[in-house]
């Protein structure tokens, strides 16, 4: 059993018991996409909680990925333009996929079926590529995966 860890820049939310890891560049709309997702699942009915925002301690044990959150910024989200604020968060979670914000105005329009990214050596996770501007993320996530069911 070996175990592979990284300290990553990225945000890291569960919903529904389903852990998505948001990956991209800084200003990419990560923590935006992750903060409307965190927000759409209270009227849903579905559990959400914070696990890491910025900066996300990855590890993976027989190809299970699983986030943390340094302590120091638990709970802890920076909304651009806004500031921090604070949030419920759980100290880890399973990770199930990887959400990638993409620009309108440069995305394919049909990405790649089956796509993964590799966060760990030889550990990938599915991915959902999202605009950064969209007003729903969490509806189309769960139109691509079973949100709760992971």
């Amino acid at each position: 059993m070996t175990k592979q860890s990284a300290n990553i820049h990225g945000t890291a939310i569960v919903v529904g018991g389903t852990g998505l890891l948001f990956l991209g560049p800084s200003g990419a709309g990560k923590t935006s996409l992750a903060f409307l997702c965190l927000a759409a699942a209270k009227p849903l009915g579905l559990s959400a909680a914070l696990v890491a925002d910025d900066r996300v301690l990855i590890s993976a044990r027989d190809h299970c990925l699983s986030a943390e959150c340094p302590p120091s910024i638990a709970g802890l989200m920076e909304i651009r333009g806004t500031g921090i604020v604070r949030l419920p968060h759980v100290s880890h979670a399973q990770m199930h996929c990887a959400i990638l914000p993409v620009d309108p105005l440069t995305a394919e329009r049909l990405p790649e079926e089956d796509e993964r990214i590799e966060v760990l050596e030889n550990v990938s996770l599915p991915v959902i590529r999202l605009f950064a501007s969209s007003p729903n993320p969490l509806a189309i996530i769960m139109a691509k995966i079973a949100i709760g069911t992971a």
